[in-house]
């Protein structure tokens, strides 16, 4: 079969999953249909095709093959929890964090835990005062590690298709020239009727617009999310070409 090509029932869960890992990401997101329209099949060759993807990357390829082992309830998702108690990916931290709470919330796809559990990292990094407080001064995070952000937003951009994460965030608000005011209406954060109420009117799934998560809270102004979009991880990872 041809690259980005629709899948076709005759061929092999291998062969599928081979077409979607070779895929464009425009192609990717047709294929990722097919797939999530029939998963069962695939649940038995996905943790062999997981062996071609690069475990320290940021692949979104990769986390969607792997929520779909995560939300089932077959043997094959067991053994690839067993084997991997605390995520897939291989994660960074400068002051030995460990970020498996947070790999395995996105795995799961519970998103609103994974964006609760965001924060309390970015206090935690932040210092004492910032987990005292409840929340993070925007002069505090030019002192965040490097290798946590990067670590942060690598699982945000995997685990969600390429959607959600700082890096995304920041590209969008680039293209919107940089006013604030359109970044927020384009990441659904506000709309005509003002901002967005936390947590019941945001979209917890893939569903949600571009950006959506994880949220800052923007009662605190801009600067923190100035501050955060601003970071040399973040910058880094925003001039990367999405997978």
């Amino acid at each position: 079969m041809l690259s980005g090509t629709p899948l076709r029932k005759s061929e092999s869960p291998e062969e599928q999953l081979k077409a979607f890992r070779l895929a464009s990401s425009r192609q990717r997101h047709r294929l990722l249909e097919a797939l999530l329209a029939a998963p069962e099949p695939l649940l038995p060759s996905i943790a062999v095709a997981l062996d071609d993807y690069d475990p320290s990357g940021d692949d979104w390829a990769a986390g969607a093959l792997i929520q779909l082992l995560m939300t089932s309830a077959g043997a094959e998702a067991e053994a690839f929890r067993q084997r991997h108690p605390h995520g897939w990916l291989l994660l960074g931290s400068a002051v030995g964090i460990d970020y498996g709470p947070l790999q395995l919330a996105l795995a799961r796809q519970d998103f609103e835990q994974a964006d609760r559990v965001t924060m309390t990292l970015l206090r935690h990094l932040a210092g004492p005062d910032a987990e005292t407080r409840g929340y993070v001064f925007y002069s505090e995070v030019p002192g965040l590690p490097e290798a946590d952000l990067d670590t942060i937003d690598r699982l945000w951009v995997t685990y969600s298709r390429g959607r959600f994460g700082f890096s995304v965030q920041r590209r969008l608000l680039a293209v919107h020239g940089g006013r604030w005011d359109s970044l927020w209406k384009r990441i659904g954060w506000k709309g005509a009727s003002g901002w967005t109420r936390y947590p019941g009117a945001f979209t917890w799934n893939h569903a949600a617009p571009e950006g959506h998560m994880p949220l800052v809270n923007q009662l605190r102004g801009v600067r923190l999310m100035d501050a955060l979009l601003s970071h040399p991880a973040i910058s880094k990872r925003a001039t990367k070409s999405p997978a």
